[in-house]
């Protein structure tokens, strides 16, 4: 018999990695980024949340949150707009930096807002960040961390990694089902088990590791918690096997988008089973033109279609006027290609507007990414 989930608290961290993707980060948080046509990133965790049952959910904040708000309004889309908890969007503010009162790392996070955690008064915490495409079972990681008897469980994925890839990521030597040793920020290609940055663990012990470790000047969940007290503390691992892409630089979000064309990925991803859920904006059903062409592309509702587009990932609201042509590429909300424009390999970020007749191209798998309200 699975848990009791509305005795879990979820904790999402809205800031965390960003400083990663420069580009898409300038004006939002991580959690706000949009992604794959009509989603944004923290739509995934706070779904995977929703569809386990749990109803008592917390954000944490940094700085650029304006678009986080009004993503996530009354959290009705979630099924978390609760008088009895629902979603909580907690302040940005620290109480151990007194230059600019932001918190200097998760532990000093989360020492902000304990009196938060404790009103919740639920037995389990679930800690996630939110650089990740992913549609986890909350129900069955709680389950397995209750059975383990292990006092932290980290959801890890094992697999062959390049260099970049763990150059900012924590990589786990496990022996027995028990992490023994943990690498933090070193590059190292092959085999290596990464960790997800998600954590779930009894609340009053992350209660009593906040208190303790903040108290003698220690603010890095990752280095002060995993790293540092791995011997310690028994820190069991999930191995994570389905579908995910953690998005730790341009090129890494280019691929996590367009690995969605790939409709086993898509499926993996977005299911009936457990739904991907995000803000409605009531956009009519996407138009396409008598001339127009679309092939092996993502296309949000609101989209007019009079050109050709292959390949690529279309928001809503987009635009691709007569003779455009448009591969390979992520155009975001209401972005407009001008008359026989030819684009490809490219970001662009929301009401980016692109004039008739241009040439807009990058190399594969290293796409241009042209900012936000920018006229070419």
């Amino acid at each position: 018999m699975s848990y009791n989930m509305t005795n879990v608290l979820g904790i999402l961290f809205a800031n965390t990695h960003e400083g990663s993707v420069p580009e898409l980060s300038a004006k939002r948080t991580m959690a706000s980024i949009p992604f794959g046509g009509r989603f944004r990133m923290v739509d995934f965790l706070l779904s995977g949340m929703s569809n386990s049952g749990m109803s008592k959910v917390g954000i944490i904040t940094r700085t650029n949150y304006q678009s986080l708000l009004d993503h996530i309004g009354s959290a009705r889309p979630w099924d978390l707009a609760r008088n009895d908890g629902g979603l909580t969007l907690l302040t940005p503010y620290g109480r151990n930096n007194q230059d600019t009162g932001l918190f200097k790392g998760k532990l000093d996070a989360l020492y902000s807002c304990l009196s938060y955690i404790r009103h919740t008064d639920c037995e389990y915490t679930v800690l996630s960040d939110c650089d990740l495409v992913i549609n986890p079972d909350f129900t069955h990681l709680v389950d397995e961390h209750i059975a383990s008897g292990a006092d932290i469980t980290a959801v890890c994925h094992t697999a062959e990694y390049t260099e970049e890839e763990t150059r900012e990521a924590a990589c786990f030597r496990v022996e027995n089902g028990r992490v023994t040793k943990v690498a933090i920020d070193r590059a190292m290609a092959g085999e290596r088990t990464m960790d997800l940055n998600i954590y779930v663990m009894k609340t009053s012990l992350l209660i009593s590791l906040v208190d303790d470790l903040v108290s003698l000047g220690k603010y890095s969940f990752s280095r002060d918690v995993l790293q540092e007290k791995c011997g310690e503390l028994n820190i069991g691992v999930y191995e994570f096997n389905g579908f995910y892409r953690r998005i730790c630089d341009l090129e890494s979000y280019y691929e996590a988008n367009m690995a969605l064309l790939c409709h086993d990925n898509l499926s993996k991803l977005v299911n009936s089973e457990r739904p991907i859920y995000t803000k409605d904006r009531a956009d009519a059903p996407a138009k396409y033109g008598f001339d127009s062409s679309v092939s092996n592309s993502l296309i949000a509702n609101g989209c007019v279609i009079e050109g050709v587009v292959e390949n690529s990932i279309l928001f809503r609201g987009v635009k691709v006027e007569k003779g455009a042509v448009i591969k390979n590429s992520i155009l975001m909300q209401d972005t407009v290609v001008g008359r026989d424009s030819r684009v490809s390999n490219i970001i662009t970020d929301k009401n980016v507007t692109i004039g008739d007749g241009l040439t807009v191209s990058s190399s594969e798998n290293c796409p241009i990414y042209i900012a936000k309200g920018r006229t070419l």
